[in-house]
């Protein structure tokens, strides 16, 4: 079958950079790291993590030792708790979720009242919240009732989320009437690219494949901007999610990947789908 591929796909910087300082930690410490969550959203590479010694825990009671915050960060009564217990916090926490947490928290300093366009489950989200008081969190219109009218906001966004949905929930905060906005963008522009990316490549294919964990935002993300362009499009792990009807009648077909998508992966994927044959 032939198979095209993004031109930008699988791991981003801030994901490369948390597995490095994890595989650096374990090297020095084989008797075992402990991570606050789940390192990144992708199953194999927990479990990989998980082999080497890295143990999960997810509650700040359990730790001890050393521990590592996750590339998605935490709020800081989390750090200020690890502390308190003595650990050795190492610090994953990727540079833009950093940038966007200190941009919340200026924008309180400056009398804004927060708001942040996001999943308020996610757990980048939910350490973002945590950098101001009274932060607003939307992801939908219907979330919008939360917000005063005629108050003066700051805005920020989820750094996985598309700048079509970003724009959108800002002009909607506009036409509800504000003092002022202030709009900081907070978006990932390697997530930007690879969502360009796959737009443009699910208009030039049959099918989509999108590759990465059932828990990663940026990757349901990809499979629904795919899916908007009107291509059928799979959201899968890996290839023991792939099944023959899925490609049944097609003749190329797209992959693209989470930005926690190792590149074995992709490889695995994509080979054996050059080799399968539809009927």
């Amino acid at each position: 079958m032939e198979v095209k591929l993004a031109n930008k796909l699988g791991f981003c910087f801030g994901v490369e950079r948390a597995i490095e300082m994890a595989e650096r930690v374990l090297a020095q410490h084989p008797e075992g790291v402990y991570s606050l969550g789940e390192i990144i959203h992708n199953r194999q590479v927990v479990e990989e993590f998980s082999r080497k010694g890295l143990k999960v825990i997810n509650d700040v009671s359990q730790a001890k030792g050393i521990v590592l915050i996750r590339s998605h960060g935490e709020p800081p009564e989390v750090f200020e708790q690890l502390r308190n217990r003595g650990v050795e916090i190492v610090d994953a926490t990727c540079v833009l979720v950093k940038r966007a947490q200190q941009i919340v928290a200026n924008l309180a300093n400056e009398g804004y009242r927060v708001v942040v366009v996001g999943q308020a489950e996610h757990p980048e989200v939910r350490a973002v919240l945590g950098y101001a008081d009274d932060v607003i969190c939307v992801d939908t219109p219907e979330d919008l009732k939360q917000l005063p009218v005629g108050g003066r906001f700051g805005i920020v966004c989820q750094t996985t989320h598309s700048p079509e949905h970003f724009g959108k929930m800002v002009g909607l905060i506009v036409a509800r009437g504000c003092k002022e906005i202030k709009v900081v963008n907070t978006l990932c522009e390697e997530v930007r690219r690879r969502q360009a990316a796959a737009i443009k490549l699910a208009r030039e294919v049959d099918v989509m494949f999108v590759l990465g964990g059932k828990q990663s935002a940026n990757t349901r993300e990809l499979a629904n901007l795919c899916a908007k362009q009107g291509t059928t499009s799979y959201h899968l792990e890996g290839w023991e999610d792939f099944s023959p009807e899925m490609v049944s009648g097609k003749r190329i077909a797209g992959v693209t990947a989470g930005a926690s998508t190792p590149r074995w992966v992709i490889e695995e994927f994509v080979d054996n789908l050059r080799r399968f044959t539809p009927e």
